[in-house]
């Protein structure tokens, strides 16, 4: 009964640890969203008014759209380990672990590739492009800019969360499948 406890507060402490990191990915990948989606700065430029928002730029609405899915399927997910944490009599199923496992693993990719492809557009806006006689932006929208580098840092550190987690769906779904190694030998008694 004893080995049955430990193993219950063992897992217990699992998804305790679980929830937390994917509370902090939820987090994150909402202020992300929000930093960027809700951005805008309007300026004067040679007697015109300009107004620079989210949709100026398509790699940074579709950062915004991608990390505001994956603030939602962390929240999901974590309403799954209050579940698990409070409820955790049944059988793991593999199907859901496997689900699991897919959603994280996407979510972390995702999130990861909209953010290194907006950091990417946010050069040129940085440093312009010469050959195409784009201008460096930034110097004319610096709060717009630096609203986008906050939220390309708190993406960025979303995807690191979200593929620690998908590490942690990993394991859990692979501790569902017996070891195809033989069990080892008893030992012998000499004597």
């Amino acid at each position: 009964m004893s080995t049955y406890m430990a193993a219950a507060a063992a897992r217990s402490a699992e998804v305790k640890t679980e929830g937390l990191l994917r509370g902090a990915c939820a987090l994150l990948a909402a202020a992300a969203a929000l930093l960027v989606g809700l951005n805008t700065q309007t300026e004067t430029v040679l007697l015109i008014r300009k107004k620079a928002t989210v949709r100026d730029v398509q790699a940074l609405w579709v950062l915004a759209m991608a990390t505001a899915a994956s603030a939602g399927y962390h929240l999901l997910q974590l309403l799954k380990c209050f579940y698990l944490g409070r409820f955790a009599g049944g059988k793991p199923c593999r199907g859901v672990a496997w689900l699991c496992f897919l959603l994280d693993k996407g979510c972390a990719y995702v999130t990861f590739a909209t953010t290194v492809a907006a950091a990417q557009a946010c050069m040129v806006a940085l440093d312009g492009a010469h050959a195409l006689q784009w201008n460096k932006l930034c110097h004319i929208y610096t709060r717009f800019c630096e609203q986008v580098a906050g939220s390309l840092v708190c993406g960025m550190l979303a995807a690191v969360g979200a593929a620690l987690l998908s590490a942690v769906s990993a394991r859990n779904l692979f501790r569902l499948y017996p070891s195809m190694l033989p069990p080892p030998p008893p030992p012998s008694y000499a004597g």
